[in-house]
């Protein structure tokens, strides 16, 4: 078995997926349980969005910085020595919201757009699923989110949609905006983006910045599986939950986040590898001690 052992996060909920047709947590006791549930079988790394608590809202997005200290304060407090990521995708130049969650929860790690990406889907019928749009996220205002995130301790996770944004965080890495060592997420399965494709895993390896650490976020189906078998073997860490896919490895949807982190947990074993414990995962991401 590795010495290199596997990092497991967990995206517990999604940003618009509706809580009356999936098993997705919105509230903090429903964000707190599913957390417990994926922390038992393996998650380390908590990522989180929050959602409206008022019902009858949709459950949409908020950066209200009381609802996401309250959802985070839940997580922490039912998994002893987790670790937040705490996302911050926001459409724009306006960054007050997820600034004031940085500074509520005080998360160890954030997620961080690391570029622009058309985000589109075409239906079966050729019509768009949503209107086109962009999802901007340029160097300005990334730098704007890694200050923000040093000021508030966090470590960044650069999140890559596309080839050329994983190549833009090997600049970013050179020019010194990233710490000593990059996170970088390699976001598969967008339909705009990079495909869900095991076989794209070495190719996208070897553009990473020297000494990243590197895992794969892979969106959609039965094809998830086989990236996630990949990424184990090739010594990257990984990450799934409800706010990725709803498919467990034998095709069965999954009610649970701590089902899908089961079957995730499995397949690092099956790779040869072992899964980290949370002082394992905080040492490795050079964190310190247990959660604030």
């Amino acid at each position: 078995m590795s010495d290199h052992k596997a990092i497991i996060t967990c995206a517990l909920t999604g940003v618009l997926t509706d809580p009356q047709q999936h098993h997705v947590p919105v509230t903090p006791e429903e964000m707190a349980a599913e957390a417990r549930r994926a922390f038992e079988v393996g998650a380390t790394i908590m990522h989180c969005h929050f959602r409206d608590q008022r019902p009858g809202l949709g459950r949409m997005p908020t950066w209200d910085p009381a609802v996401a200290a309250e959802i985070c304060d839940a997580i922490r407090q039912a998994c002893p020595g987790v670790v937040i990521n705490m996302s911050t995708g926001v459409v724009g130049d306006d960054i007050s919201g997820p600034v004031a969650c940085l500074e509520s929860v005080k998360p160890e790690m954030a997620a961080l757009n690391a570029g622009s990406l058309n985000y589109l889907k075409l239906r079966r019928n050729g019509q768009w699923a949503w209107p086109p749009m962009l999802f901007d996220n340029s160097v300005a205002k990334i730098e704007k989110f890694i200050a923000a995130m040093d000021t508030h301790g966090a470590i960044p996770e650069c999140e890559c949609f596309d080839t050329g944004i994983v190549r833009s965080v090997a600049m970013f890495a050179r020019k010194g905006m990233l710490g000593e060592i990059p996170h970088v997420s390699l976001v598969m399965g967008v339909a705009s983006g990079m495909p869900a494709k095991a076989a794209w895993l070495p190719l996208l390896v070897d553009e990473l910045p020297e000494d990243a650490e590197w895992q794969a976020i892979v969106i959609g189906r039965a094809e998830v599986w086989d990236v996630h078998r990949r990424t184990a073997e090739l010594g990257g860490n990984l990450r799934t939950g409800l706010e990725d896919t709803f498919y467990l490895p034998d095709g069965e949807k999954a009610t649970s986040n701590g089902q899908l982190i089961a079957a995730l947990a499995k397949t690092a074993v099956e790779a040869g590898r072992s899964v980290a414990s949370p002082a394992e995962a905080r040492a490795m991401l050079g964190l310190s001690g247990a959660a604030a």
